[in-house]
């Protein structure tokens, strides 16, 4: 059973440290690889430039705890991942109470919960512990403070796959693989995909389909640097997976333009099948969509969520766990979504290949009567018929897709692509 399959992946993800890079990420893309051999894992090394970024050094974690004036031991990493503050230098030093609260991390409103800190780019250390934990900390005494860690000149690690149909033009599906032992904000996604991409290879597809499992951020950034090109050139829809294993919600965060081929389908397939879904605006990004969508890449990335990042009180905390959050009908549903809107942008029924070009041979509105395109006796039921033409003309910009124009001007899409053709063998449009 698909849901089962689903549950059981993202079971063996959970518990693997990982970070923006290390072991647990290779160990991650390699249980990935185990589903899909297609995955090839690549690596960008240390120090190299990417845009304005660069790949900061790899991080090793052995062990980190602390033991208290009465010898018992705290804030572990054997008992959960999130205990350490992600990237925190080697320590061995004994401290007193004060000192050491400067260095813990909590969340007064949720007592129970152990939040996930980093410090990526800055050398420091820290533990994160809950709230009431740290409420019965002895307040004198001595605390011993172990944190047995390597940050040193390696390389950053993430995934790609490619399958291949028949047009080169290409649909990209990102997750990302950094966060530890977070089962909505991180698991979920890589699983959604990496069952998606089983599905795409089992069929002959229309589109060609890329799949990235990458780090947040630095991953996106490092990736794009890299393959921009290729993807402004090839990309026609891209999508981004994260928090999409709950059962609470779906939701949806558009693309910058919101007008792609992507932010269609994704509307389309939400208002049929999950009405109830929850629709965002570009302004409350926070994912890897803004890479994607960032000035000078200007991809059609929307990102697919069940309950949005930041929307559910378990997020980036130890309660974002597997059963608490996600589960096998949460992956499912996410699956499903996914599934949904790859099916309707393989359908027949959609040029979305196709895109249109302004051919500048006039300022204003072209002479329609002299191409035949307009009766020489105007008449008040004229115009209705010319309007459909100049629907289409104006939005003929190079800029927006026909399956744009069919939806936003409610032609549909068969007489769209007539009127399309019509007015390409007139050259007042190119179609590619």
């Amino acid at each position: 059973m698909l849901k089962k399959k689903l549950l059981n992946l993202a079971k063996l993800i959970f518990p693997i440290h990982r970070s923006i890079t290390g072991e647990g990420n290779r160990n991650t893309l390699k249980l990935l690889q185990n589903i899909n051999k297609e995955i090839r894992i690549k690596k960008i090394k240390t120090g190299q430039k990417v845009f304005d970024w660069t790949i900061p050094k790899e991080w090793k974690i052995n062990s980190a705890y602390i033991i208290d004036p009465l010898g018992k031991k705290i804030c572990d990493i054997k008992n959960n991942n999130l205990h350490i503050v992600s990237y925190s230098k080697p320590v061995n030093k004994t401290l007193n109470f004060k000192t050491l609260n400067r260095k813990l991390h909590s969340i007064p409103s949720i007592p129970n919960a152990i939040p996930y800190v980093t410090s990526y780019y800055k050398e420091d250390w820290g533990f994160c512990i809950t709230e009431n934990d740290r409420k019965n900390l002895i307040k004198r005494g001595k605390y011993k403070v172990f944190i047995d860690s390597k940050i040193f000149n390696g390389v950053l690690n993430y995934g790609e796959a490619f399958i291949k149909g028949k047009s080169k033009k290409e649909v990209l599906i990102s997750s990302y693989i950094c966060h530890p032992s977070m089962a909505n904000n991180e698991i979920s996604g890589p699983v959604v995909s990496s069952y998606i991409l089983k599905y795409l290879k089992k069929k002959k597809n229309k589109f060609s389909y890329r799949f990235i499992f990458i780090p947040e951020t630095i991953g996106s950034i490092s990736y794009l640097s890299k393959n921009f090109k290729n993807l402004k050139k090839n990309v026609i829809a891209a999508y981004n997976l994260s928090c999409i294993g709950d059962e609470r919600n779906y939701s949806y965060l558009p693309s910058k333009s919101n007008i792609s081929v992507a932010d269609i389908i994704s509307t389309k397939v939400l208002k049929k099948k999950f009405p109830k879904y929850k629709s965002y605006n570009w302004y409350d990004r926070g994912s890897d969509e803004r890479q994607f969508c960032s000035p000078g890449i200007d991809l059609p990335m929307v990102t697919l969520m069940r309950t949005k990042f930041g929307e559910y009180k378990e997020y980036h905390t130890s309660l974002d766990k597997i059963g608490n959050v996600v589960t096998s009908n949460g992956l499912l549903g996410g699956y499903k979504l996914v599934k949904n809107i790859i099916d309707e942008l393989e359908s027949k029924k959609y040029p979305i290949d196709i895109t249109i070009k302004p051919l500048a041979l006039n300022k204003c509105e072209p002479f329609m009567t002299k191409r035949k395109l307009y009766p020489t006796t105007s008449k008040a039921n004229n115009s209705n018929y010319l309007k459909k033409y100049m629907d289409i003309l104006t939005y003929s910009d190079g800029k927006h897709s026909l399956l744009y124009i069919s939806e936003h001007c409610k032609i549909s899409i068969k007489q769209t692509i007539s009127i399309a053709k019509k007015l390409a063998k007139t050259k007042l449009i190119k179609l590619n």
